[in-house]
């Protein structure tokens, strides 16, 4: 099964594409009508609101599934520098089982709705992380101590920017863990399809698929941040992401495909596309003319 959606639903640009642009629309609600899934980004730069959690349930049906990406509380190894800094400073929260269920009890009025917990870990060179082995080797750790609060879920998902740390080893050391893996395409990172045929054997039960761009900066200028206009088509590109995630159903697996406005320019778009090529997508027509999508 594929739950296909967008990278957040925030965008007054895609009036038309997703939304009815009625004044006061409620574009979750809107959004959910039409898509099946999204990714929420926001908790990744603070700790969830309860009281947003609760609003955004209320918002959508109960089988719409969002994918939440954990705070970097708990994921940064060290803190982003600040103008001047020269030294790295350690973050004492950095994996961090008091802080990660306390994440938890604030989602909980959202929980039954949550897909995945994704774990994104930016690039760690030898100055944050010595070695891949001591990275698994806390992680391990843990998610072992974690075991009591996730033992009837939410599923949790890793996110590695480190290209050289995807191997069999890793694919196995998630699996033995009930773990999925998110898979990242652009920022560096191997094509996902060339991951997938590699390594795709070893997954189990579900998958992230994350489809960003090359290119942040160069999309945002090229759009103008108007996000309702393929700039950069990535044809040959997402054909074989088409194909891998049809063979990906075609095993069983459940795929969270996860599409940013980065990609191409526009992720509705792309969803589309992704459609023409294939894809269940499950997308419905576009809200015309309402302020809030039928009942």
């Amino acid at each position: 099964m594929a739950l296909v959606g967008t990278c957040s639903w925030k965008y007054p640009s895609w009036a038309g594409i997703v939304y009815s642009g009625a004044a006061g629309a409620d574009y979750l609600s809107e959004y959910a009508y039409r898509y099946h899934t999204v990714e929420i980004d926001q908790w990744f730069w603070t700790l969830p609101d309860p009281e947003t959690a609760r609003a955004y349930a209320a918002s959508v049906p109960k089988d719409f599934l969002f994918t939440v990406k954990v705070p970097n509380a708990v994921t940064l190894t060290h803190f982003y520098r600040k103008k001047g800094e020269k030294e790295l400073r350690g973050n004492p929260s950095f994996l961090s089982v008091e802080l990660f269920n306390d994440i938890l009890a604030r989602l909980s009025p959202l929980r039954d709705r949550i897909g995945m917990l994704m774990f994104q870990f930016e690039y760690l060179n030898r100055q944050k992380m010595g070695s891949r082995e001591e990275f698994l080797s806390r992680l391990s750790d843990f998610f072992a101590a974690l075991a009591p609060s996730l033992s009837s879920g939410p599923p949790c998902a890793v996110e590695t920017r480190n290209p050289a740390w995807i191997d069999e080893g890793w694919f196995e050391f998630l699996a033995e863990r009930g773990l999925a893996n998110v898979f990242l395409q652009g920022y560096y990172m191997p094509p996902v399809p060339e991951l997938y045929r590699r390594f795709g054997s070893l997954l189990q039960k579900a998958t992230v698929v994350r489809l960003h761009g090359p290119d942040r900066q160069g999309i945002e200028k090229a759009t103008g941040e108007q996000w309702d206009r393929i700039v950069s088509p990535k044809d040959e590109e997402l054909a074989q992401v088409a194909s891998m995630v049809k063979d990906m159903e075609g095993h069983g697996l459940t795929v969270f495909l996860n599409v940013n406005n980065h990609y191409e320019g526009s992720a509705p778009l792309t969803i589309e596309r992704l459609a023409a090529l294939g894809v269940s997508t499950g997308a419905r027509p576009p809200v015309e003319g309402t302020a809030s999508p039928p009942q």
